[in-house]
């Protein structure tokens, strides 16, 4: 209502300016107005309630009725005496439908203190609030001894701020929150509003008077998509865990000698229901975690699971950096799926996305109508390639956000790590971006200086706080030291993916055989660089999707001969250095390419050619955890020996893996169809050995080429080696050796 028709409606008074502030939706500082206030004389009490009809104070003389000032439900009390704070109120509320008067008793919000505190705050501005999701948000708490729930969101730039919602019609007038002075924090207690009550917040900018209505981004819960309110939180979330020996192992866990072998998973489209519905994490739970003990992985990492508006986004545009996505279930739901998968001893990896954020408008972005959480200047704060803004690592603010949601996942989901989503884009200023397209650093330089001073906040804290707990960086270049601690200059990651390593195989494997001579070196190369990070070999779903087909697809030949390489690759990868991860599918050589909108084709496990790949996977994985040579020193030249490397005409490599004892696993790999019979391979010790793997078995689809029973080793020198053996290799094949007190 604008001045002029406030001054016509009420003739003969002077309009107070908060009045009229809060009538216009302008009102910055409400407890200047609002609540229960000391006069010269005697006491006031204000409120404000458009819908009321009537409304009582409840005062030492019981509920005495106040004066309605306004039309548009401003109530106002006079008393010698202050009324017992809180205030409690009588409202009657008119049904517009059947004009009955419906009354019902509330607290006033503001005649409550104020929520957070000092410290906290200037810990979030410090960019140290690790556990921000503990203060700001929707927090059920009691205040005064009345349960509620105490909103708060960082909104510097906000004339005012509202908490809006069906409890209020939706109406930015009615709970305005008070701001904590410098700090750009609003806060505001609404007593009694019961759990799963949808909210937004209403930010009027101080500059432009636009009014913006955004989701809050510290939520744990979201409403089903394709809408975006935020819900109020129950009033105990409590979750009884049944992985303690889990929890307390992981604190002590050598991950660096340990095996790690990962299966990458997409919630929504590992599996699905007849009629298109998706699992929920209940149901994964029940038939995903079986399955990965049967196959014999260690860890699942899922993909994004934070809320997001967007299938098709794969959960990469995240707008809940708070909250377990609502498509698969509720926040209690996803601790029963961890908890079962830490009951069986197995790990839960998350996706994290702190690399970049959508454009929605309802969510992150200018949240306060500015540029908040990323930068003004696009050459900065927008990413081309995805069409998303990128955060200000240097907005202490922004910092706190982002390391409290990495320290939500971990403490409240008792997950095992973060695979940090895009690190290579958040490194470089000039990431995709061609010349007068980016700003340099303050030295001149491409590096982004506040984007790594996070990312080594973000590593400490997880090491410190989280004993045993991973993170995994998606880092596709040559930067130094990305999985070297802080303390020597690196980023202090757990482990890096061989985007290297990934990109050479799949490279080479592509070549039809008669070729593959000539690129030799993309089998080699790799070990000139292998020791130099802690190493994942990940055939992810990048791979798999945007026309690079899917693996069994990039293989040459004929079907034969494209099963055997799918066979050979997977033994190539479970036998190189470095731990290990598969996206879904690539297991039984699932034959399309990956879609979000569908589950795999599990019916091909159903043609033996499909189901011969997921047997030699099985057979493989669970050879590679039971095997100390195949994994105790992955991040160790010590652990890896070529036999012989320069057998480019035949296109064999072989060589050496062996554990801290000195126990050793002899792999030898034939990469043309051509079998080998009589192939002398050098071994470091006389004996009897055996064959305890091998890709071409007729259990695999395989032409059951092979070496059956014990072959014996003499003392005949061989490829610099002081025994030697023959065998049979076979064709497209891989095949592992081990002495017999070895196996």
């Amino acid at each position: 209502m604008s001045p002029s028709k406030l001054k016509k409606s009420l003739p003969d008074t002077v309009i107070d300016p908060l009045l009229e502030a809060l009538l216009a939706g302008r009102l910055h500082d409400p407890f200047a107005y609002l609540g229960v206030h000391k006069t010269l004389n005697d006491f006031r009490a204000r409120v404000f309630r458009p819908d009321a009809h009537a409304v009582w104070i409840k005062t030492a003389h019981g509920f005495e009725k106040m004066m309605r000032v306004h039309a548009e439900g401003v109530f106002e009390w006079h008393g010698e005496t202050q009324p017992s704070m809180p205030v409690r109120l009588r409202i009657e509320i008119q049904n517009h439908t059947t004009q009955a008067v419906q009354p019902h008793e509330a607290y006033d919000p503001y005649t409550f203190a104020l929520q957070i505190t000092d410290h906290d705050l200037y810990l979030f501005n410090q960019g140290k609030l690790n556990q921000a999701y503990r203060t700001l948000g929707a927090q059920r708490v009691t205040n005064a001894g009345i349960d509620g729930v105490c909103f708060s969101v960082w909104a510097p730039n906000a004339e005012r701020v509202s908490v809006v919602g069906d409890f209020n019609r939706w109406d930015g007038r009615v709970h305005p929150l008070a701001v904590h002075h410098s700090s750009g924090v609003w806060e505001l207690f609404i007593p009694g509003l019961p759990p799963d009550t949808l909210y937004k917040f209403e930010i009027r900018n101080r500059h432009s008077g636009e009014i913006l209505l955004k989701t809050d981004p510290y939520a744990a819960r979201y409403e089903l998509r394709p809408k975006t309110a935020a819900l109020v939180p129950a009033a105990n979330g409590f979750y009884q865990w049944h992985d303690a020996a889990w929890m307390e192992s992981r604190v002590d866990w050598d991950w660096l000698h340990a095996p790690l072998n990962i299966l990458e998973i997409h919630a929504g489209s590992w599996k699905r229901h007849p009629d298109g519905r998706f699992y929920t994490y209940r149901e994964l739970a029940q038939y995903l975690i079986p399955y990965v003990l049967d196959m014999g992985y260690t860890h699942i990492e899922l993909m994004p699971i934070s809320e997001h508006p967007l299938d098709e986004s794969w959960g990469y545009q995240t707008t809940g950096y708070f909250a377990v996505s609502s498509r698969y279930g509720s926040p209690e739901e996803f601790k029963y799926f961890v908890d079962a998968c830490h009951q069986a001893e197995i790990g839960v990896i998350l996706d994290w996305v702190p690399g970049h954020f959508p454009q929605d408008t309802f969510a992150l972005a200018r949240y306060d109508g500015t540029a908040l959480y990323e930068h003004e200047d696009p050459r900065l704060g927008f990413h081309q390639d995805w069409g998303t803004y990128i955060f200000n690592y240097g907005r202490n603010e922004v910092k706190s956000f982002l390391l409290s949601s990495a320290h939500f996942w971990l403490a409240e989901f008792h997950l095992d790590g973060l695979r940090v989503d895009a690190v290579a884009s958040m490194l470089y200023l000039d990431y995709s971006r061609n010349e007068g397209e980016w700003l340099p650093n303050q030295f001149g330089g491409r590096e982004n200086l506040d984007a790594i001073d996070f990312l080594r906040a973000l590593n400490v804290m997880v090491h410190e706080e989280f004993p045993g707990a991973l993170t995994l960086a998606e880092e596709s270049t040559s930067w130094p030291a990305v999985s070297r601690p802080t303390y020597v200059g690196g980023l202090g990651f757990s482990m890096k993916w061989n985007m290297g390593w990934m990109h050479d195989t799949l490279s080479y494997m592509q070549q039809d055989p008669v070729y593959r001579r000539y690129h030799h070196d993309q089998l080699t190369f790799s070990q000139l660089y292998a020791y130099t990070e802690n190493f994942v070999l990940p055939f992810s779903h990048d791979e798999v999707v945007h026309g690079k087909g899917s693996l069994i697809n990039k293989m040459p030949g004929d079907d034969w001969q494209k099963f055997a390489n799918l066979r050979l690759l997977l033994t190539y990868q479970m036998t190189c250095p470095g731990k290990k991860l598969n996206f879904m599918g690539n297991e039984f050589a699932q034959l399309s390419e990956w879609s979000v909108n569908r589950e795999l084709d599990w019916k091909l496990l159903e043609f033996g050619s499909h189901s011969g790949v997921q047997a030699a996977m099985r057979d493989l994985n669970h050879i590679y955890r039971k095997t100390p040579a195949l994994f105790q020193l992955d991040f160790s030249a010590e652990g890896f020996s070529w036999i012989d490397c320069h057998d480019a005409d035949h296109s064999i490599i072989s060589f050496l893996r062996r554990s801290r004892e000195g126990r050793f696993v002899v792999i030898i790999l034939n990469f043309t169809p051509v079998p080998r019979e009589n192939y002398r391979i050098g071994v470091p010790v006389e004996g009897i050995y055996q064959e305890v793997f091998n890709s071409d078995s007729m259990y695999y689809g395989g032409s059951n080429m092979g070496n059956a029973g014990y072959i014996h080793a003499s003392r005949e020198p061989w490829m610099g080696l002081p025994c030697s053996l023959k065998i049979v290799l076979p064709p497209l094949a891989g095949i592992m050796l081990a002495l017999r007190e070895h196996f």
